[in-house]
């Protein structure tokens, strides 16, 4: 444990930001695999919303630093060419 008052504050906001970055990971989670699910029962209507809505999420991730721009790039290009396998 720290002993110097400002390492004891970066602790602290080292914690908050982990957990506000673990939620919002887990929420993209949840959005990829409700695209994944629609894809799987062949639903393209349902697929492409969700799609939209995990796309945007996984962009605002990205401008805040919890993901590289690789990163989003690639899920996000992974998701689209997943969506668009539907025929």
């Amino acid at each position: 444990m720290a002993n110097i008052k400002s390492a004891k504050k970066r602790i602290l906001v080292i914690n908050t930001k982990t957990l506000r970055n673990k939620t919002i990971k887990s929420k993209i989670k949840t959005l990829v695999k409700k695209v994944e699910k629609a894809v799987e029962a062949q639903d393209k209507a349902a697929a492409e919303s969700a799609l939209k809505v995990a796309i945007s999420e996984i962009n605002k991730a990205g401008s805040k630093g919890i993901y590289h721009k690789n990163n989003v790039a690639r899920k996000v290009s992974r998701l689209t060419k997943l969506v668009n396998s539907i025929a």
